[in-house]
């Protein structure tokens, strides 16, 4: 990946300039045959195609004809653990790339490594979702989409992340605990039904399900790729 630096677009812009300017001057030469005039018309052409862009780009920055503010959105995937929720993130993080917005995919595994000593508790849990929800705020405000996908399973804390945020969208992947276990591919629902794993929402501890999400699907009849393009349709007023 490269990264234009501001030196290289200012020596592209003066090269090119240059170019043109050049350009200019050789077809007066070969037309008219005269040094002195070729280099006069090159010179006005500099002084004047400067002027006349000043007041053209002033001009459109007054026309909003072809511009529309984007208004950024968190999508927060709540759920049963192996319900989908990262499936359906991931695809719908390559669906907004691809329309051209800045996203911000968060995954509850890869917050929890920036936050090692928080616990499963229903406080620690709560006070883990706000947190997070007050970084999805932040990305919100630099005007980047935010897709976080957490088990979230407290109704009081993805409450606290919906007033936090200016859009907000909760999406409950209302996937069935059965099929969830049928997905698990790492065990962790036979550990918790050992009692290996405490405070494991739907088994060993409560998850309160949104009583009125945005949007709910589940993946047991819906691909992740069908589901994000839902997703998108459900948001697109109101970006």
């Amino acid at each position: 990946m490269f990264i234009e630096t501001k030196k290289r677009s200012i020596l592209k812009t003066l090269s090119w300039r240059i170019l043109a300017t050049a350009t200019t001057i050789t077809l007066v030469y070969i037309f008219i045959g005269d040094t002195s005039i070729a280099l006069s018309v090159g010179g006005i052409e500099v002084f004047l195609k400067m002027f006349i862009y000043f007041f053209h780009e002033r001009g459109w920055d007054k026309i909003k004809f072809g511009r529309r503010e984007i208004n950024p959105a968190v999508i927060w995937l709540t759920g049963y653990a192996k319900s989908g929720k990262k499936s359906i993130g991931l695809e719908l993080q390559k669906l907004l790339l691809k329309k051209g917005y800045k996203t911000e995919f968060l995954d509850g595994h890869s917050i929890r490594e920036l936050f090692p000593q928080t616990g499963f508790d229903e406080k620690a849990i709560n006070r883990h979702i706000e947190r997070v929800g007050y970084l999805a705020k932040k990305l919100e405000e630099q005007g980047i989409f935010v897709i976080a996908s957490f088990i979230s399973p407290y109704k009081v804390s993805r409450d606290a992340v919906r007033r936090l945020c200016n859009n907000y969208h909760e999406i409950h992947v209302n996937t069935p605990i059965e099929i969830c276990e049928q997905r698990d591919d790492t065990g962790v629902y036979e550990k918790a039904r050992r009692g290996e794993i405490e405070h494991f929402p739907g088994i060993n501890s409560p998850y309160q399900a949104p009583e009125t999400p945005e949007l709910t699907i589940d993946i047991s009849n819906t691909a992740p790729k069908t589901a994000a393009k839902q997703i998108f349709n459900t948001i697109a007023n109101t970006i």
